[in-house]
């Protein structure tokens, strides 16, 4: 039997770079991470559910300071449900994907199982794009996991507790004692096949063969119940393992953070004399901080103030489903022309969403509201299961700024109740200053706090929103900017800006 060669764990605690990261390496919503190594620069593919486009990339070169650079899925083309057409598809779509580089043809895939029917394939000849729908399998590779193997062969693993690879051929079925394994990673290092999988939501685990890809395996646990680097979040697992350019590993995990969402965070891996990777933790934790593992290499801060500068948004930004591409325009400001009649918001097309920062950060528009029309209503809403806006309303005859609160959703992602007005005020101008500060520490009785401005220095609060900190929807809370008629179509709203910076706990954003 191959044995991997040992690292020294002294080495891993001397600071080689005299800096070190603070977990999480992104407190944002990135979940079902996968990630992998070309040349000097990382990347990161994460799942988004029915924000579209879908399976963000996101792109660094010291595996702690990431940038959005663009989507594998450029529009959710699986039906008009992802239109908010016939129905929605709330918590469908982008779920655990894949994405590798293949040498051979210069091509980046991404694969996933959208709606556990069928698998997408989409390739691109670089990884900003542009990505296209290469070929559909009808078979569903569930939590699929890429491998580009040393000779060019490419394999899938996939499945929830028994484990198959491409060809359907089952190659490993979880023990009872252990339970559920899902989220496969699958990697070739020194001659061996790991399959590297998840016990949701607690554990990891990882297949090791040294007879080739289809086992057989044997298993070991990485980690169980390991406390996590985020106050009162979950135990981090899911993920993947990636090598740097100095031959030291790492483990990439989320943990599960509600309201805010699952966020990212790392750790170095050490070998076995068994060929087995050991997670690096701190009096038996995953520790806050760990040295650098290269040279701190920061990247766009994701704090400042967008101007939608250009004509295309950038790569951070998301709708609520598909959006109709005829009712926004950008050019050096964000318009959105009305594009649903309806009074209810989850049923809004063109609802363009942000992640909200943790552990805390306030999103701010400025918005121009001359444009709309009798019954529309604009603003800036804090979006998920149960969710609340503030905003414009328009009658035919004035304006009034309104929070609207007691959105919520069932069980199944339908709308329970539509919310109402809680407050509103009359406002004239044409211009006012949205802004939703947002606490999504992990816990319950986290804030979100809504606040209006005519002038961009004196912000009065509105309202305020207790977050639901319940798992189920998946994602986690965002910023969310939209218009919508609820009698006739026509009007129209300017973002002329979108901030975001993280205040800190105290609510001292006027």
């Amino acid at each position: 039997m191959k044995v991997f060669p040992v690292l020294s764990l002294a080495l891993l605690a001397i600071p080689i770079f005299g800096q070190q990261y603070t977990n999480p390496v992104l407190w944002e919503d990135l979940a079902d991470i996968d990630i992998f190594r070309v040349g000097d620069a990382f990347y990161y593919s994460a799942s988004t559910m029915h924000y579209s486009p879908g399976a963000p990339i996101l792109r660094s070169y010291d595996l702690v300071n990431w940038e959005y650079i663009g989507h594998s899925v450029p529009k959710l083309d699986f039906g008009s449900r992802f239109d908010l057409i016939d129905g929605s598809a709330y918590v469908k779509g982008i779920w655990a994907s894949t994405m590798r580089y293949r040498a051979r043809n210069g091509l980046y895939y991404w694969i996933g199982c959208i709606q556990g029917r069928s698998t997408f394939v989409f390739t691109a000849p670089s990884i900003t794009g542009p990505w296209e729908k290469s070929s559909v399998i009808s078979t569903c590779y569930y939590d699929a996991g890429l491998l580009v193997d040393d000779d060019d062969t490419m394999y899938v693993a996939y499945g929830q507790t028994t484990i198959s690879s491409v060809e359907t051929k089952s190659v490993f079925t979880s023990p009872s004692s252990i339970g559920t394994l899902e989220g496969s990673r699958m990697y070739k290092i020194k001659g061996a096949h790991y399959i590297f999988v998840t016990r949701p939501a607690n554990g990891q685990y990882v297949l090791r063969s040294t007879n080739g890809p289809f086992g057989p395996y044997t298993i070991k646990q990485v980690l169980l119940n390991v406390p996590t680097p985020i106050s009162g979040g979950g135990v981090p697992h899911q993920g993947g393992l990636v090598e740097t350019q100095k031959g030291f590993w790492y483990y990439m995990a989320f943990v599960d953070s509600y309201p805010g969402g699952r966020v990212p965070v790392l750790a170095p891996i050490t070998w076995g004399s068994d060929g087995f990777p050991i997670l690096t933790t701190v009096k038996g934790s995953w520790n806050a901080s760990y040295d650098f593992p290269l040279p701190p290499r920061p990247t766009k801060a994701h704090t400042g103030i967008e101007t939608f500068s250009g004509t295309s948004l950038g790569p951070e930004w998301e709708w609520n489903h598909n959006p109709d591409t005829s009712k926004f325009t950008v050019n050096n400001g964000l318009t959105l022309s009305t594009a649903t009649i309806t009074s209810d918001l989850y049923k809004a097309r063109n609802t363009l969403t942000h992640r909200i920062l943790g552990p805390t950060s306030s999103g701010t528009i400025v918005m121009d509201y001359s444009q709309m029309k009798d019954g529309d209503r604009a603003g800036l809403a804090l979006l998920r299961d149960s969710s609340a806006w503030i905003g414009i309303i328009a009658t035919s005859t004035a304006f009034r700024i309104s929070f609207f609160s007691k959105l919520t959703m069932t069980s199944t992602w339908s709308t329970s109740n539509p919310g109402g007005e809680i407050t509103s005020a009359p406002i004239e101008g044409g211009k006012v200053w949205l802004r939703v500060y947002a606490d999504i520490r992990p816990g319950t009785g986290r804030k979100g706090e809504f606040y209006y401005s005519v002038d961009g220095e004196e912000f009065k609060m509105l309202g305020m929103l207790v977050l639901n900190s319940d798992w189920r929807f998946f994602m986690g809370y965002r910023f969310a900017v939209f218009n919508y008629a609820t009698k006739g179509l026509g009007g129209v709203v300017r973002m002329s800006e979108f901030g975001v910076d993280a205040p800190g706990l105290k609510t001292t954003v006027a």
